[in-house]
């Protein structure tokens, strides 16, 4: 993963700078911002290749983007984006629509037609998380997708909820993926997409069922990590969450060689882990790590550590103490 920042430019040339280089890194661009502004406008943005699929999570102060006939005509990839807000809010134009996004909702826009996009038009920062990848990797008819430009895709019901939550996870830990993880992540990131379009499109049969399935088991495990502090967590929240029968859950999960508790449960233990060898938190005793992430007997989530790592959560913590010492 590759990170751009204007953090270490001098305040006069930091707009200067970041138009020059975001012109070059996505499709050809005219970023603006008010001239009263530029003084203290500041940008970060996460570059990461997930296969066919380039992710860029952005976070900005108040910015336009324009994507002018004069920049299509010099230089069009032919992609779809698809964005989705991750903080603040987003406005969009293209194609004689726009729409206002909040944390979650999605939008579509195609490179080789003009677009406008306003980041932070509130004056607070906003970040997204905007994914770029081949036209032809969607199994749909240009016109149908077409009627999607620049429309709000709620964050909050249906299935943009299920994927967006998916691509919230996903910005969030683009940091921590190995290069296995982007391979996977590629096919489960188009199927997602794919899955989200094709409820927009109302044009589920149009998606092969392989594709449906893995990009319902993406968004289940996005749900779970979403909320794997609730302790309340369990199989039957999880299905009807996702309108599917607790048979299918677990049917999903037995085919991957898992069950849905210890699914669960791993994830549970590795956020303690991550948590417990973390010497910001040092101060927090580990029973309330441990009822953050959803264990709520003592007992029993030392039992668990034990048996998945050959150490108590005591004497783990120990050891990264006395490393961290060191």
């Amino acid at each position: 993963m590759e990170t751009l920042s204007t953090a270490q430019i001098p305040d006069s040339e930091r707009f200067a700078a970041w138009r020059e280089v975001s012109s070059k890194r996505w499709v050809p661009l005219e970023a603006r911002c008010d001239p009263h502004l530029e003084s203290t406008f500041r940008a970060q943005a996460s570059f990461s290749e997930l296969g066919p699929v380039q992710v860029v999570v952005l976070t900005t102060t108040p910015l336009s983007i324009h994507r002018t006939p004069t920049l299509i005509r010099r230089s069009d990839p032919e992609t779809f984006l698809v964005t989705c807000t991750v903080g603040g809010r987003v406005w969009g134009e293209q194609d004689g629509r726009n729409a206002e996004l909040h944390v979650g909702d999605l939008s579509l826009r195609d490179s080789s037609q003009p677009y406008l996009t306003r980041l932070a038009p509130d004056g607070h920062a906003a970040q997204t998380v905007c994914l770029q990848f081949a036209r032809s990797l969607l199994p749909f008819a240009q016109r149908d997708l077409r009627d999607l430009l620049a429309l709000r895709i709620p964050g909050d019901r249906g299935v943009g909820a299920l994927s967006s939550q998916y691509l919230l996870q996903l910005a969030r830990h683009l940091h921590e993926f190995s290069p296995a993880d982007t391979v996977r992540l590629s096919t489960l990131t188009l199927d997602v997409l794919t899955a989200a379009l094709a409820g927009a499109l109302d044009a589920h049969s149009a998606v092969p069922p392989h594709r449906r399935r893995r990009a319902l088991v993406a968004e289940v495990h996005a749900f779970i990590l979403t909320n794997l502090g609730d302790a309340h967590l369990s199989p039957e929240a999880i299905a009807a969450a996702h309108h599917i029968s607790l048979r299918y859950l677990h049917r999903l999960f037995h085919d991957d060689g898992h069950t849905v508790a210890g699914w669960i449960r791993q994830r549970r233990l590795q956020r303690c882990r991550r948590d417990l060898a973390d010497p910001r938190l040092a101060a927090h005793t580990i029973s309330s790590i441990a009822a953050r992430w959803g264990f709520t007997s003592p007992a029993h989530f030392s039992q668990a550590f034990r048996s998945a790592y050959g150490l108590s959560p005591r004497q783990f913590r120990r050891q990264c103490a006395t490393v961290h010492a060191d």
